[in-house]
């Protein structure tokens, strides 16, 4: 039997080098014992430092991510995109707005009308007004005549299918007549037109002044009312068939 004092530490079958039935120095069970665990010994302080690491890293981890969380707002850069609350008013929440709207309609002849505009508001959705900037009213006739109306801005009654113009007004006849005035109100049902300011214009047949207007039959006749004042220009006379020119 093997005395079990001599089988100490890994490797030691009796050596004192590690290699079993080696013993140079001749050493005894508990030398052998002994100088195996100074050989595998940890250095002083290694159970402290392994502890040091294992709190230390976390805690720095923790301390830099909270860094990049906080770090913006300790800076005063003004260029910097915020978002801040801002009160809304209920009634600016409900205005509708419109780019290039059009309101197609029908007089009471069935001839149909067309209003448009470079932009529209409408207070709410079941307001009878909308506001109109730059608009612009097309009226025509059976024969294909036309008329149309342009304004600065303007309002559109959709109940009473009548547009009020103002801002400046400037009315095109097919016939090659334009006019200006400051204001006016086109009744789109009944096919007219008509304005209180004064109004000048000119035409191929020369150029007239009044104090108001009315197109009449979606401009087959207009009527210039209160004091008016119209030049006419001269018109070549036609040659007689034959004669000399």
């Amino acid at each position: 039997m093997t005395n079990s004092s001599d089988m100490v530490g890994p490797g030691y079958g009796g050596g004192g080098d590690g290699n079993p039935g080696r013993n140079p120095g001749g050493l005894s069970a508990r030398a052998r014992w002994r100088l195996w665990r100074r050989r595998t010994a940890r250095p002083a302080g290694y159970s402290r430092v392994v502890f040091f690491l294992k709190v230390l890293l976390p805690a720095v981890a923790v301390a830099l991510v909270s860094l990049v969380v906080v770090w913006p707002d300790f800076l005063s850069d003004e260029s910097r995109f915020r978002l801040n609350a801002v009160k809304v008013d209920v009634r600016d929440a409900e205005t509708l707005n419109m780019l290039n709207p059009r309101f197609v309609g029908t007089d009471e002849r069935n001839r149909p009308f067309i209003v448009t505009a470079d932009s529209a508001s409408q207070a709410r959705a079941d307001s009878a007004t909308v506001t109109l900037a730059a608009p612009k009213a097309d009226l025509t006739m059976d024969d294909g005549t036309w008329v149309a109306l342009t304004a600065v801005d303007g309002v559109y009654d959709r109940t009473g299918q009548a547009v009020d113009l103002g801002g400046g007004v400037n009315i095109f006849h097919d016939s090659g007549y334009e006019f200006r005035s400051d204001t006016a109100r086109i009744d789109m049902k009944n096919g007219t037109a008509s304005g209180q300011e004064p109004v000048e214009g000119q035409g191929p047949l020369g150029a007239i002044q009044s104090q108001g207007f009315t197109i009449l039959d979606r401009g087959a006749r207009i009527v210039f009312t209160g004091k008016a004042r119209m030049v006419t220009y001269p018109q070549e006379k036609t040659p007689k068939a034959g004669g000399t020119r």
